[in-house]
């Protein structure tokens, strides 16, 4: 098995079954070594309010954006509260379903937006994912 590309990443999405099936192509394809999986954003959040340094940090975020009580737009405006550790090391990946040109766009100039990826994850876009 290949060396893993990241250490650890970040899955933000309430489906259960789109969790699974995107964790096993990100651990499966050795993009990373790590996958840490909220179900809300809501849960995210405070799980990036306990990372404290670099080393917990995940670089990448994989953010759906259609969930209920707080959607990616929610995530990402207080996303833009965390700590400096956390906004200098993660890179933001949308994932969603959504093929709508308004969220799209949307997505793509919030400046804490690295990509945008539509579901449901391949290989081909984790390879084309490099910070």
């Amino acid at each position: 098995m290949k060396t893993p590309r990241y250490r650890k990443v970040l899955l933000i999405d309430d489906n259960e079954i789109d969790n699974f099936i995107n964790e096993r192509m990100i651990t499966a394809s050795s993009f990373a070594q790590e996958v840490v999986v909220k179900n809300s954003a809501d849960a995210a959040l405070e799980y990036l309010k306990t990372v404290t340094e670099e080393s917990t940090c995940p670089e990448i975020i994989f953010l759906d954006l259609n969930m209920p009580v707080k959607d990616g737009f929610g995530f990402l405006a207080d996303y833009e509260a965390m700590g400096e550790v956390v906004k200098s090391k993660c890179k933001i990946v949308v994932l969603s379903s959504s093929i709508s040109p308004e969220d799209i766009n949307k997505a793509s100039t919030n400046p804490h937006v690295f990509k945008y990826v539509n579901k449901p994850l391949s290989e081909k876009y984790l390879e084309a994912i490099l910070l």
